[in-house]
């Protein structure tokens, strides 16, 4: 099948096929003698495999490791474990920055009076030297 046509079935952009067949993710497509991509079954099947992976956050690096386990029947499950609570420990983190930097913004806005005046803490916020030398 051609590019377009393993973008449906897969789910995944004809640009982001390119893009993961440059950077290595996935092995390049066939070619027809017209020099086109030809897609298989199993090429659509790891497409597939790298859209689910990169909805869950997985980086492409990441992804990488996991279609080669996933590639390897005779893998050992405790790799992909420890990649799955990794990735997990890694959200974990941002998921506390993040909340970090809401509850800030909203403590800042909590303070703005959101009136006539120019005065307003979240523009003081970001105009602020961060500590340290410099």
């Amino acid at each position: 099948m051609n590019i377009g046509q393993a973008a449906k079935a897969s789910g995944v952009s004809a640009k982001m096929i390119r893009y993961y067949e440059g950077v290595g993710l996935v092995r390049p497509a066939d070619r027809t003698g017209s020099n086109y991509r030809d897609f298989s079954h199993r090429d659509v099947e790891e497409l597939r495999f790298i859209r689910q992976a990169r909805g869950l956050g997985f980086s492409v690096p990441e992804i990488a490791r996991l279609l080669s386990l996933w590639r390897d029947r005779t893998r050992p499950s405790r790799e992909v474990k420890a990649i799955a609570l990794q990735h997990v420990a890694d959200l974990d983190k941002r998921i506390a920055e993040m909340q970090l930097m809401a509850d800030t913004l909203r403590h800042l806005a909590d303070r703005c009076v959101g009136d006539d005046r120019p005065d307003c803490p979240i523009l003081t916020r970001l105009e602020a030297r961060p500590p340290g030398p410099g």
